[in-house]
């Protein structure tokens, strides 16, 4: 889904707007343009690059304008400060916390309306875990909405506004996040022997 969303694959069927204007079936570029970015699962930093070349490349379709980026980047410093702290030093060498908040960073440089991330907690320890809350949180104070596939059901709820339940991309349950999350069935159907086979988009 989130594939589609962000033009790497062409639906065969159904549509995908934003804020009324149809986007599916444009190429990547076009999507970011419109205003939407994705922060994959894992490895989305050039290892060897610093933290502020990477953000630099987050900021690749606006590079032209230079004072635009050169502002985004002083904007997203001020909110994040590791980036700052951090910026001539290379990504390998960043915890895995820290990776994480680059990466979320990066992806704000265009000044997306819409943020769509990946699993942002496979195989992190619950103190990254952490960080990736407090960041994604703050990735919505700055004023995107963020479309999160997640099957860490809690963590995404305890996030989100709005929450959806699929199995093999048919939607089961679509509700306001707390629901969800209240509901006695959600148990049974995350948290016990069926949990492997459901997905949790959570939308903050």
């Amino acid at each position: 889904m989130l594939r589609a969303i962000s033009g790497l694959l062409t639906p065969r069927a159904g549509r995908v707007s934003l804020g009324g204007a149809a986007i599916h079936g444009l190429a990547p570029a076009a999507v970011i343009a419109a205003g939407v970015v994705q922060v994959p699962q894992q490895g989305g930093l050039f290892s060897g690059l610093t933290v502020r070349d990477n953000m630099l490349l987050g900021g690749y379709l606006i590079r032209r304008d230079k004072k635009r980026l050169k502002r985004r980047i002083a904007e997203l410093e001020e909110a994040f400060p590791l980036l700052a702290e951090r910026a001539h030093d290379k990504a390998a060498d960043l915890s895995g916390g820290q990776r994480r908040i680059v990466e979320f960073a990066r992806a704000l440089v265009t000044d997306p309306k819409v943020v769509l991330l990946d699993e942002p907690t496979l195989g992190l320890d619950p103190k990254t875990c952490e960080v990736v809350f407090e960041t994604t949180r703050t990735i919505n104070e700055l004023g995107a909405t963020v479309l999160m596939v997640e099957q860490n059901v809690r963590f995404g709820l305890q996030l989100a506004s709005d929450g959806v339940v699929m199995e093999r991309g048919t939607v089961l349950l679509a509700e306001p996040a707390a629901d969800l999350l209240a509901r006695p069935d959600m148990a049974a159907m995350f948290f016990g022997s069926g949990a492997s086979r459901h997905e949790a988009m959570a939308d903050g």
